[in-house]
């Protein structure tokens, strides 16, 4: 029983799987942060282009977003 002890605390395979758990672990957390702010960078363009084409299609009662449009480019 004692040289399974010695063995087991001195062997290092298990370090190496738990240290590419743990990398693993960290890209998956960099994929989801960069995921939620494409997101919400692709939401934003596509809630402008919304408001763009609703004020092409309706000059008298709507105004241009804010992405440099004048309402003159329908």
């Amino acid at each position: 029983m004692k040289t399974f002890l010695k063995n087991f605390v001195a062997d290092e395979a298990g370090a190496s799987a738990a240290e590419y758990a743990l990398i693993i672990a960290v890209v998956g957390v960099g994929i989801g942060a960069a995921a939620l702010v494409l997101g919400a960078n692709v939401k934003s363009a596509v809630d402008n282009a919304a408001i763009d084409v609703y004020a092409c299609a309706n000059p008298t009662t709507a105004t241009a977003s804010k992405t440099g449009s004048t309402g003159d480019e329908c």
